[in-house]
């Protein structure tokens, strides 16, 4: 047997994901590099470890044991490099977060310090939706989770980071952009939707609700990234987070329409299971979250804040 550890990492997230693509991306690397090595581990076993059936991927029993060696093998391996660079006096181990989609526009500036004071994290970071996100939470799975909404069936403790502002918005491309209007202006318009489980959706359609509104779902994207590019192309209008959108307001490809009860206001709070016990790493984290968040929001979202302050004067 001559398998990699590189080759042990990469099928247990063929086996996480149930997907290539979705192992490629995770791992940040090409499609093809991620067949070939799942290929050179298949090759020195004579039983199968995944089958596929239409397009979808399947682990075998057999590759579902491997798999759980594997993680296991792998947690040794970092359990020694941990154990080495806390012998040098670092703050080593891991940090598990997930974070709803949106969020990634903001939990890198909450990371980028934290991670350079301290080299030996290793930081896992689960972009996802919401639904996703609170699964991982209840199971234990991460440290922290990032959320716009928070959950209401699950008893969790939270620090607001800082606020989430989402406005109706257009294509800045129309020829005759929409007006300000009230907020009836939604049932004349194609609404382009998140899909179910997006905490963006969950406000967008509590809005919807509570106003009665007959809205016309012109379609529903997986992403906010998809969303921002359809209402770009001219393809419909979406309620979106500020946070997103910043570059297409200011080269001109988006325009914030003006409705009634917009902007909806929400908080992007980081959370954790109550009583959970912190690791060192996390514990270090939440205590660099309560003493610098202040000082990050003002050096990194000033434009967010100016922003609001704008459309609110």
């Amino acid at each position: 047997m001559n398998y990699t550890l590189h080759q042990l990492q990469i099928f247990l997230k063929i086996t996480q994901t149930k997907s290539i693509t979705k192992a490629a991306q995770e791992l940040h690397l090409t499609q093809p590099a991620v067949s070939i090595q799942l290929k050179n581990l298949q090759d020195q076993f004579n039983i199968p470890l995944t089958e596929v059936m239409g397009r979808q991927l399947y682990v075998t029993d057999f590759g579902a044991e491997i798999a759980i060696a594997a993680e296991k093998i792998l947690g040794e391996v970092y359990a020694i490099n941990y154990k080495t660079m806390a012998y040098k006096g670092q703050l080593s181990g891991r940090l598990k977060l997930s974070v709803v989609s949106t969020g990634k526009y903001v939990i890198p500036y909450f990371l980028s310090d934290f991670l350079k004071q301290h080299q030996g994290i290793e930081l896992v970071l689960d972009v996802t939706n919401k639904a996703r996100v609170i699964e991982s939470l209840e199971k234990n799975e991460v440290d922290f989770s990032l959320v716009s909404v928070l959950p209401e069936k699950l008893v969790v403790e939270s620090i607001e980071l800082m606020q989430n502002k989402l406005y109706l918005v257009g294509s800045g491309r129309e020829p005759q952009p929409v007006k300000a209007n009230t907020y009836e202006v939604l049932e004349t318009l194609p609404i382009i939707y998140r899909e179910q489980g997006s905490g963006t959706r969950y406000t967008m359609e509590r809005y919807i609700s509570k106003h009665n509104l007959n809205v016309k779902k012109k379609m529903e994207l997986t992403s906010n990234e998809a969303v921002k590019q359809a209402v770009v192309a001219g393809l419909g209008y979406s309620i979106m987070p500020l946070i997103g959108i910043k570059n297409e307001l200011l080269n001109g490809e988006l325009c914030i329409i003006p409705v009634k009860g917009l902007p909806l206001s929400s908080v992007w709070n980081m959370i954790w299971l109550k009583n959970k016990s912190f690791s060192p790493v996390a514990a270090a984290f939440l205590l660099h979250l309560q003493k610098e968040k202040t000082r990050i929001i003002a050096d990194k979202f000033s434009w967010f804040e100016q922003f609001v302050a704008s459309q609110n004067s």
